[in-house]
Parts: C-alpha cells; sequence; structure tokens
C-alpha cells in the first residue's frame, strides 16, 4: 500500500526531529479528514501550488463545510480565529511531519506544498481512511522513537486481564517524560491532552480501553468515539459487548439522520470521485452508449441512507441506465432488482480493478459491508471477489 511505502521511507524518531507536533489536540479522523479534503480543493490539479493556513481559512469551500459540519461560528468571523488557526495548523503540521506536506517558515508565517497528492486523496476521501492512516502513522512514529514498547505492555496487560488504572498512569507519565526529554514542551498539562489522541487511535485498532477525561475508559474504545464532532451528535449508547462492526454500523446510521450536513458532505464528496474516476458508464451493456453523466446508488439512499457515502456503493451510469433500468419508467424510489444484481457485478469489477492498480479508493470489506447490509445477508470479508459475484447471483436467483 502506498501508505506504507510513504511510512517506510522516513525516520520519524522524536528524539531526532525534537518536533512534538507529529500530532496534536485537533488531529481527530473527522477534522484531519476534511482538513485534507479542503487542501485538496484549494489546489486543484497543480499539487506544487503553495498556500498557507490563511489561505485555507480564507476558501469558501472550508468556510462552508466546516460551519455546516461542525456546527461552528462562521470562519469569517474574527474572533473565531485561534480556534480555527488550531483546526487547519494542527493536521497541516501532522501532514508535514509525515512527509505529505512539504513546510517551510518564511518570517512567522508557515508555507507549504503537497508532496504526496495521491495519499493526501486518499486520506480526504472518509474519516474511515484518515483514521487508518493515523494508525499505521502514530505506530511508525511510536516505533522509531522507541516508546511503542509501552504501549504494547499496555496492550498485553488488557489481554491478559490485568490492566488497571495504575498501568494507564504509567503509560502517560512514560509518554509525558519522553516529550519533555526530547521535545521544547515542558508542561504536563498540553502533553496530556495530546495523548489521549494517540492512546485512543492505538486502542481502538487493538481493542483496548483509551482515556476519557484523562483517566482509563471502563470499556473498549470505538472508532466512533475518536471523532471531534462527536459531541454534536447524540451519543451512540455504550455497550461494552457491542462489536466494532456494530459501532461503525450505527455512526453510519447516525451521520446520515435528518438530513445531517456531514453525512450529505460524505455522499457528495463520494459522488465527486466517482465521477473523477469514470469518464464511461462502469456497467458496458446496450444502453451504455452516450454520455455517462448520472451517479446511481445500488442500494438506495431513501432506504438504506447509511450506505449512501459509500463509494463501494456507488456506480457511473448513462442516462438512460439511470432513469430506464435502474429505476425503471424514471421511478427514482423504486429499484429494478435484476439491474440492481447488475450493477453489483460490474462495481465488483471496477473495485478489482481500482485495487489491482494499487488506488486506495475501496475496500473489499467496505463492498462486503454494503451488500450485507442492502441484502441482509452475512458474507465473510475473507471472500474472493469472484465468490462475492458467485454468492450474488445465488442470493438474486433465489429472491
Amino acid at each position: 500500500m502506498k501508505t506504507d511505502k510513504l511510512l517506510n521511507k522516513y525516520n520519524y524518531d522524536v528524539r531526532v526531529t525534537k518536533d512534538a507536533r507529529f500530532m496534536d489536540q485537533k488531529c481527530t479522523p473527522d477534522v484531519v479528514c476534511i482538513v485534507a479534503d479542503c487542501v485538496s480543493n484549494l489546489i486543484g490539479n497543480d499539487s506544487q501550488k503553495e498556500f498557507t493556513v490563511q489561505d485555507i481559512w480564507d476558501s469558501q469551500y472550508f468556510i462552508k463545510n466546516v460551519k455546516e459540519i461542525f456546527n461552528k461560528p462562521s470562519a469569517a468571523n474574527p474572533t473565531t480565529k485561534s480556534e480555527y488557526d488550531k483546526f487547519i495548523q494542527q493536521p497541516l503540521r501532522l501532514f508535514a511531519y509525515a512527509g505529505i506536506l512539504s513546510i517551510e517558515k518564511r518570517g512567522t508565517k508557515n508555507y507549504y506544498y503537497v508532496t504526496e497528492p495521491e495519499i493526501l486523496e486518499y486520506i480526504s476521501l472518509k474519516d474511515r481512511n484518515a483514521y487508518v492512516f493515523l494508525y499505521k502513522y502514530f505506530t511508525k512514529v511510536l516505533k522509531d522513537s522507541d516508546i511503542l514498547k509501552y504501549f504494547e505492555e499496555y496492550k498485553s496487560k488488557y489481554e491478559s486481564n490485568n490492566l488497571s488504572s495504575e498501568d494507564f498512569t504509567f503509560l502517560q507519565d512514560k509518554f509525558i517524560k519522553f516529550i519533555k526529554g526530547n521535545t521544547p514542551i515542558n508542561g504536563s498539562l498540553e502533553i496530556k491532552r495530546i495523548f489521549p489522541k494517540i492512546l485512543n487511535v492505538y486502542a481502538s485498532e487493538n481493542n483496548l480501553p483509551g482515556s476519557i477525561k484523562g483517566r482509563l475508559s471502563k470499556y473498549q474504545f470505538c472508532y466512533t468515539d475518536l471523532m471531534y464532532n462527536r459531541k454534536n451528535w447524540r451519543d451512540i449508547k455504550k455497550n461494552k459487548n457491542i462489536s466494532r462492526q456494530e459501532a461503525e454500523a450505527e455512526y453510519d446510521i447516525l451521520i446520515s439522520e435528518n438530513e445531517n450536513p456531514y453525512g450529505a458532505y460524505l455522499m457528495q464528496k463520494a459522488m465527486n470521485q466517482i465521477r473523477k474516476m469514470y469518464s464511461e458508464s462502469e456497467v458496458n451493456d446496450q444502453w451504455s452508449n452516450g454520455e455517462a453523466t448520472q451517479i446511481h446508488h445500488i442500494f438506495s439512499k431513501n432506504e438504506f441512507p447509511q450506505l449512501s457515502h459509500y463509494m463501494e456503493n456507488l456506480i457511473k451510469l448513462t442516462a438512460t441506465q439511470h432513469f430506464t433500468k435502474a429505476h425503471p419508467n424514471n421511478k427514482t424510489n423504486a429499484i429494478n432488482r435484476d439491474y440492481q444484481l447488475v450493477c453489483l457485478l460490474a462495481k465488483s469489477d471496477s473495485i478489482v480493478k481500482s485495487l489491482h492498480r494499487g488506488e486506495l479508493y475501496y475496500r473489499k470489506e467496505s463492498f462486503i459491508y454494503c451488500i450485507n447490509t442492502g441484502l441482509s445477508k452475512d458474507l465473510k470479508n475473507n471472500l474472493s471477489f469472484s465468490q462475492i459475484q458467485t454468492n450474488l447471483v445465488t442470493i438474486y436467483n433465489n429472491s
């Protein structure tokens, strides 16, 4: 994977860089994702375009989306400047440390340009991608800095049923001493605010308790607990027996409820990406002649709003395919089951080709999740694409 290649390219040892800004308070998956998206939107096709925090601040794309999604005052309001500076600058510094951006300080300003546009685009597509990147990146920083071993001890203690609040405090103290000893930061309070952002990503990926309000959490940390924007939605009810898949499914439902602006933002972003990726219809049949202008939800966004932002559930079609075949007689609330199968098989082929090219847009697991949700099935993630297609044909033939 291209992210692995990037991470293996650099030594991120904090003892060498003396830089604590490899991570910061605002760098949650959803914030990292939207800042990456704002950078991509700002530079367009010019990956060498230089920009500053102010350039992002001034962009209408940032002003519109951050205000709507994060329920904040307008970014154009001067009184919000300090908060928004952190919101933009901290992810940019993380990207620069990781080698995704180049950074140069001139006077009091940092100037950036993109050095890894494909990885930036991957992070920008959805917060799940940002989370995957953050976990791999944090693990590499901790390993290079020779402090991953303390996190692994924490993990071993939990897996052996011996984790206590004292072990949590020990890990936190080790991290505080390390940052104080190797970076200009000398205040424990600031480091205590950064520590949970790292531990909680590590805990989520390894099914461990994390940090809540400076203390050891009662339950295993979930991906959905990591979001900066979570406080603006109703909480997903915590249940220590809930699986990761169930927690993520609840999150998908939550962000798509009641025309939530975040869900609408994610859906539009995914649709724009599909438009950019394909110049022709993804379904090659007798109705594919003509311009492919339509992005179709294979499983209806009305019936399955939780799937509306999944690229694996979106397919590019011609107008005839969309309004005559996918939606019979131009009834957009109706789905032609036979053509739904055609779309799923074609989407499977598109995903296979994309993955074989080494692209980062799709995940087989996400495609299976869409199928299982839309068809109320339980296909396993270890199926090959050939097996997925065989299962699909069987399911539709028997329905």
